[in-house]
């Protein structure tokens, strides 16, 4: 009985969420509101990051180039990291389970979970801000964004969003601990 009750709210939970994506994605019919997210999204592919790891030792100086070396590290983890939990829970994209949602860009794999976006965006905001936290102003409005868009376009579930940040936090935290 106590399984058939988690099964029913297990339904509930990825009706909703995909009713969540519906809505938010209907966004997407305004071309402006599209190519931003777009743009945002094609930003957080890692243009943005690679420019800013780049970019920290010119601001801050020669200390700032083992920050940019913990932050590639991250970035290498998180990458190795995302791959593996996305063939093991191979969950589909929004998009392939319901054809009214639009895809406001292509995907860059096959799988939903977790957010690679988000999960780079979060470990490399977290690892930067750890030693800058000047950089919040920016940092954090732009990785939410980025999280934000890959809902909005079509491309996750909220919750794969929300897992990619924790696993990105989890990776950021795990290796300023280790050096």
């Amino acid at each position: 009985m106590a399984t058939l009750r988690y099964g029913q709210y297990v339904r509930r939970a990825a009706a909703a969420e995909l009713d969540f994506c519906l809505r938010v994605n209907g966004w997407c019919r305004q071309r402006a509101v599209q190519r931003f997210f777009a743009g945002v999204s094609r930003l957080g592919d890692g243009v943005f990051w690679y420019a800013l790891i780049l970019v920290l030792p010119l601001i801050y100086g020669r200390a700032a180039v083992a920050v940019s070396l913990k932050m590639a590290l991250v970035g290498f983890v998180g990458l190795v990291t995302y791959k593996v939990i996305k063939q093991t829970t191979a969950r589909p994209r929004p998009a392939s389970l319901d054809s009214t949602i639009r895809l406001g860009t292509d995907p860059l794999d096959h799988y939903s979970f977790p957010s690679g976006h988000t999960l780079h965006a979060v470990g490399f905001s977290v690892t930067a801000l750890h030693y800058y936290p000047d950089l919040a102003w920016w940092l954090i409005p732009f990785a939410s964004l980025v999280a934000a868009s890959r809902v909005i376009l079509g491309l996750h579930y909220p919750t794969d969003v929300l897992a990619g940040a924790v696993v990105g936090a989890v990776i950021a935290l795990g290796c300023l601990n280790l050096f």
